[in-house]
């Protein structure tokens, strides 16, 4: 996606109220510290030089000690308004990137480690907070409070003003040159986190797998490489900001140095200057390349950020293309995106997809006719590739996708899904493309139910609820769970539906987490139901109880199921058999068992007790 703003600008853009305050708040800081310099100038003349008396002097001293106390104050605002403009930017940030990611396309969404995504939306927000806090309140004292210092030297003493005005632009030059170099530094330092977060998150998640099969210590040995990448990486923006910092004190003391010994010429060798004009000169010299210092090393932790923002910006920027482009003719759509979310509504009505959505939805007795219409799809060049030629799905159908192992049938039910995009061909739905619906609405329609359902952390009244989209009442959660035959389960627990449930299902056998989310289409009742083979590897008892379930459910609904059991098979409406990505022929099993050898073969193994 084009954007004609950055994601800083956007921020910056909705944050004018506080850029103004800054702009007053580092103006009145000015004038604060030449008012300080100024009366401590005057205070030392008087009592040094002059030899005033104390009391003579106590009104002055009490002027001075009032400027630094409204310097102080002026100074911790200008912070305080900064870490203001932090949090309110990496609020809206975080929340566009989960906007962004909740409306994704589901291709998109399935795509990339998940530790990646979240190293984004947590660290790399994180990390503009510099931005924000320290880098714009530097910058707009750097653009106000040394011109002002300026002009008072220049009032003073025009010689010191043009060495400052001449040794000044060394530092922003530096500057620049460091502020290159560390954003390319900082975007490469926020990819090894990515890839070390999600290394990290994979190797928890998959802990029990590489344990079991003795790979523990070799993925160890990848999260150290990873790791020691990512220390890498830091250490060499360290480096920059060690170097910067060097560089940085070293032109800022020779330039004092200079400032400093053509005052001690004029005042001790010609003496063509007074005393109160060299020491107030002397006062505001190292005032003004102190802030040009300090605005260096916020230049530095700005750059860093901006390398942080432009892995967001990336993120937002890959995602919502996709989903872009899939909202037009290439898959399925959505609208995402921080600027475009509250637009959806006027993009359905042009594109007419409100339209679709009530063809899908207008009927809930009668399930949707679909045709798959000479689909092709590949996972990558001279890889797997999966055909079809035309073929019709009728409303209310038991389809069968049977197969040997890696023939395409878990691809085809993915395509039919919509979780994937056809390379060419197309799914037709009430005759329509499938690209033309919104994602929205047509996963309305639509459960798909795995062999290993995900279960979140929390109650079972709160995992079953999640299938509706929508607020519902405890007695239909209740309901579902009795149709999917979860309700006995529940009975036996101690807190009933709201007992607690771990992670992934930690604590729920197979069939539970089987019959946990068949409960969940229970509540949703959608259109189009899609297995891939829930019964499999389940004890007899559990698999009569949800094969009663899913005849229950599928009574409304068209089913597809990836099937690799004889029972399923035989009870089909129709039949698609696959063969090394191809969909050889459709038909009844009776009619598959007489024309098709490949067909009568597979189904022999199975009566005689070996694999599909």
């Amino acid at each position: 996606m084009k954007r004609k703003t950055s994601l800083i600008s956007q921020q910056m853009s909705s944050q004018r109220k506080r850029l103004v305050l800054l702009t007053v708040i580092s103006l009145a800081l000015g004038i604060a510290i030449v008012s300080q310099a100024a009366l401590l100038a005057e205070a030392v003349q008087r009592i040094f030089v002059e030899k005033a008396s104390l009391s003579s002097v106590v009104m002055l001293l009490g002027l001075l000690l009032a400027a630094m106390v409204v310097r102080t104050g002026l100074s911790y605002g200008n912070g305080k308004v900064g870490l203001l403009m932090a949090a309110s930017a990496k609020t809206n940030m975080r929340a566009g990137v989960l906007q962004n990611l909740t409306h994704a396309s589901m291709p998109s969404t399935l795509r990339g480690q998940t530790g990646g995504k979240v190293s984004i939306a947590l660290d790399a927000v994180d990390e503009a907070d510099s931005y924000f806090s320290l880098y714009m309140p530097r910058m707009m004292e750097a653009a106000i409070i040394p011109i002002l210092i300026l002009i008072v030297t220049f009032m003073q003493h025009a010689n010191s003003g043009f060495i400052m005005l001449f040794t000044a632009p060394f530092i922003p030059l530096f500057m620049i040159l460091v502020g290159l170099k560390t954003k390319n530094k900082s975007e490469e330092k926020y990819a090894q986190l990515a890839e070390f977060s999600g290394t990290f998150l994979d190797s928890l998640q998959g802990l029990v797998t590489l344990k079991i099969f003795g790979r523990a210590h070799r993925q160890q040995k990848k999260i150290e490489r990873s790791s020691l990448d990512y220390r890498d990486a830091t250490m060499g923006i360290l480096r920059i900001a060690f170097t910067n910092t060097f560089m940085l004190e070293s032109i800022v003391m020779l330039s004092i140095g200079i400032v400093a010994l053509e005052l001690a010429i004029q005042l001790l060798v010609f003496k063509s200057m007074s005393f109160h004009t060299a020491f107030l000169v002397l006062l505001l010299v190292p005032e003004f390349y102190s802030l040009l210092k300090n605005t260096g090393t916020a230049f530095h932790s700005g750059r860093t950020s901006m390398g942080a923002v432009r892995k967001v910006e990336q993120m937002l920027e890959t995602t919502a293309g996709e989903s872009k482009s899939v909202d037009g003719k290439e898959g399925l759509g959505t609208s995402d995106g921080i600027d475009e979310v509250d637009s959806m509504d006027r993009m359905e009505r042009e594109n007419g997809i409100g339209t679709l959505q009530m063809d899908i939805s207008n009927d809930s007795s009668m399930p949707p006719s679909m045709i798959l219409n000479h689909l092709r799809f590949r996972y990558a060049p001279e890889s797997f590739e999966l055909e079809t030629g035309r073929v019709q799905l009728e409303p209310g159908e038991h389809i069968a996708i049977v197969g040997k192992s890696g023939s395409g049938k878990t691809t085809l039910l993915h395509l039919i899904a919509g979780l994937l995009k056809p390379a060419s061909g197309e799914v037709l739905v009430n005759g329509q493309p499938l690209s033309d619906y919104n994602e929205t609405a047509w996963f309305e329609q639509v459960s798909y139910i795995t062999q290993h359902p995900y279960i979140f952390a929390g109650t079972f009244a709160e995992n079953i609820a999640i299938g509706a989209g929508r607020n519902v009442s405890r007695t239909e959660i209740e309901q579902a769970a009795e149709d999917a035959g979860l309700a006995e389960v529940a009975a036996q627990l101690e807190q009933g539906f709201d007992t607690l449930v771990g992670e992934g299902g930690r604590g729920l056998s197979g069939g539970e987490k089987q019959r946990l989310a068949l409960a969940r289409a229970f509540l949703k009742r959608p259109s189009i139901i899609l297995f891939d083979e829930p019964t499999v590897g389940l004890d007899l008892r559990t698999e009569q109880i949800l094969q009663r379930s899913i005849a229950k459910l599928a009574k409304s609904a068209t089913m597809i199921t990836v099937a690799h059991r004889l029972y399923t098979i035989q009870h089909a409406d129709r039949i698609l058999f696959m063969d090394q990505g191809v969909l050889v022929d459709t038909g009844r099993h009776e009619e598959l068992l007489k024309r098709l050898p490949a067909y009568a073969e597979m189904i022999d193994v199975q009566r005689k007790g070996g694999l599909a």
